[in-house]
């Protein structure tokens, strides 16, 4: 290959027809909605990215003979969102910044003229929302559809004026998406660990956000979201699941967020315990006849429980979580029970506790030393014999201790 033809090769450009693809009528009726979506957000890929490369390649060819230039070149902004042109490649030491509408740099299409560090000059388009920062940027504030246009800027160096043009185009945000769900706080109420929760996010757009307690999610081993991104769905709700909230971004960092859907889910009892004022020992209250007793059933539950007491077997008329006896009684004595029930989750659970009298102290024995007359008979001949028997063994040693001295001697 020739060198001739190798720079033709290099020089060819790339429009957006050559990547695009196009349906006839025809084809395009037989597409349902979803291929017509993917159809049209593949289009606005390409076509963002050939505009990323078309500004790169303006941004680098200005840069390399020291042109300024808007970057990016094409512009999108967003209605009622803050829109920025920013002047890129500027010079040290400008002397004044202007901006126009269209390209035609003359005096009525003026919008703003800046000059360093603190002069500034409304021009006749000026409408009170733009500005221009100390870099030479046009900032325009609460951005309208008729906004839309091209911008040239002309910078004053002192040794020459340089200029640029650059296009904006402001688009009007979609409505905020609906969402939908199989509960809400009007609806009926849901059970945790049981039912599940069904959300969709009513939206054309692809880009969905899901928020629980409006913090995002992306799913968990409770929760699935569809491939779509529509759909949120919640496997065994819990007590700590609030609220539900998707949002889209059609546009970077600007979020439209659908309303808030409230949660109401019903749980417990849990943690039923029955507590008094005095110590209870392996479920025994020991009071005594006259005294105040007081019970006090607790747990955590949604909604509030149903109290039911039980005496001895009996019913009692009591409904609430305390019962107090003011006097206690012997007819009050006996085992009480608790019963605490979740109409919602419909489950059940009881304490009980037994009041019984303090035990009597048992009564003290007073041993006395006796000894029977016989006893002490035989206690004493014993006494007398041991006696007897000692000195005879005395006096036998004796005779034989003298009786050998002697024959010695």
């Amino acid at each position: 290959m020739g060198a001739q033809e190798q720079d033709g090769s290099c020089e060819r450009l790339v429009s957006f027809d050559d990547v695009a693809v196009d349906f006839s009528q025809e084809e395009w009726q037989q597409l349902n909605s979803a291929q017509r979506r993917l159809y049209q957000d593949v289009m606005l890929e390409i076509y963002s990215h050939l505009l990323a490369v078309a500004s790169l390649l303006t941004c680098g060819i200005c840069q390399a003979y020291g042109q300024i230039f808007i970057s990016p070149d094409s512009l999108t902004g967003v209605e009622r969102y803050r829109t920025i042109l920013t002047l890129e490649n500027v010079p040290e030491d400008v002397l004044e910044y202007s901006w126009y509408r269209d390209m035609d740099n003359s005096t009525e299409n003026m919008i703003f003229s800046y000059k360093p560090p603190n002069t500034r000059h409304p021009g006749p388009l000026y409408t009170g929302r733009e500005n221009v920062t100390r870099a030479g940027s046009l900032v325009i504030r609460r951005s309208a559809l008729n906004d839309t246009g091209y911008y040239t800027v002309e910078v004053d160096t002192g040794n020459g004026t340089q200029r640029a043009t650059g296009w904006l185009e402001i688009l009007k945000l979609e409505s905020n998406p609906g969402i939908s769900a199989n509960a809400s706080a009007n609806a009926s109420v849901l059970v945790e660990g049981m039912d599940s929760v069904v959300a969709k996010c009513l939206t054309n757009s692809s880009n969905i956000k899901w928020y629980v307690n409006s913090v995002p999610t992306s799913g968990n081993n409770r929760m699935t979201i569809s491939l779509d991104g529509k759909t949120l769905v919640i496997h065994r709700i819990s007590r700590y699941d609030h609220n539900l909230q998707c949002a889209i971004e059609d546009f970077p960092e600007i979020l439209q967020r659908s309303e808030e859907i409230p949660l109401s889910v019903a749980y417990g009892p849990d943690y039923v315990s029955l507590w008094t004022q005095s110590d209870v020992f392996d479920g025994v209250l020991t009071a005594v006849i006259g005294s105040s007793v007081k019970l006090e059933c607790t747990c955590f539950s949604r909604p509030e429980p149903k109290y039911h007491w039980i005496h001895n077997g009996s019913l009692l008329s009591v409904s609430e979580e305390n019962m107090t006896l003011p006097s206690l009684s012997w007819e009050q004595m006996g085992s009480y029970r608790c019963i605490v029930e979740n109409p919602e989750t419909q489950l059940t659970f009881y304490r009980e506790v037994t009041i019984q009298p303090p035990r009597p102290p048992p009564p003290a024995v007073h041993r006395e030393f006796y000894i029977s007359g016989s006893l002490v008979i035989f206690l004493i001949v014993l006494a007398s014999l041991g006696s007897a028997y000692f000195c005879g063994i005395l006096v036998y040693i004796l005779i034989i201790f003298y009786s050998t001295r002697r024959n010695r001697a």
